[in-house]
């Protein structure tokens, strides 16, 4: 199946000369969305997580639906301050400014094995972010997996040395 092709660009979105990569089209699409979730499945069985992590937002649909499927845990990787317990949290850099990610203090245990997932590889500063953070709680990062990466921002190079995963791959706008 050409996931590709369930997956509608969306020209000078959210600004002029940005093409938005809008999932809804896929998720809408029962068979599209079960092959989706079938091949971060295969990936998942090959690193052998204990928990599944989701980027907010669009990590948790995928994130949540592989953690029931495979009956793992499933942890929230948040913006700052939208997590009601103690958080451990991770700042990085943007092109212009800072933001941070956070997760529940108590979703990780020292050496649990960790999938990260999310929709979009752009810049990779979320990502990289997302896994430090539970590096530096003690947990092992076995594999970041996204549905899209767009090849042409070299987002894999901040995630240069880790297992990454993607299922459509844009090499141009």
């Amino acid at each position: 199946m050409d996931l590709k092709s369930l997956i509608r660009n969306v020209p000078d979105f959210p600004k002029k000369g940005i093409g938005f990569k809008d999932i809804t089209t896929l998720l809408k699409d029962p068979d599209g969305f079960r092959e989706a979730i079938r091949l971060m499945g295969e990936f998942l069985e090959s690193v052998e997580p204990e928990a599944v992590a989701g980027i907010e937002s669009r990590g948790f649909v995928f994130g949540a639906v592989l953690a029931c499927q495979y009956a793992l845990p499933f942890v929230l990787i948040r913006k700052k301050g939208k997590l009601p317990a103690k958080t451990m949290s991770m700042t990085y850099s943007l092109e212009y400014g800072t933001d941070t990610v956070e997760v529940h203090a108590d979703a990780v245990k020292s050496r649990q094995k960790i999938l990260i997932v999310d929709d979009l590889l752009a810049t990779g500063g979320t990502a990289a972010a997302s896994a430090e953070l539970f590096e530096r709680g003690g947990a092992e990062v076995v594999g970041v997996s996204f549905l899209i990466e767009l090849a042409f921002l070299e987002g894999r190079e901040k995630l240069k040395g880790r297992n990454v995963h993607s299922l459509v791959v844009y090499d141009g706008e």
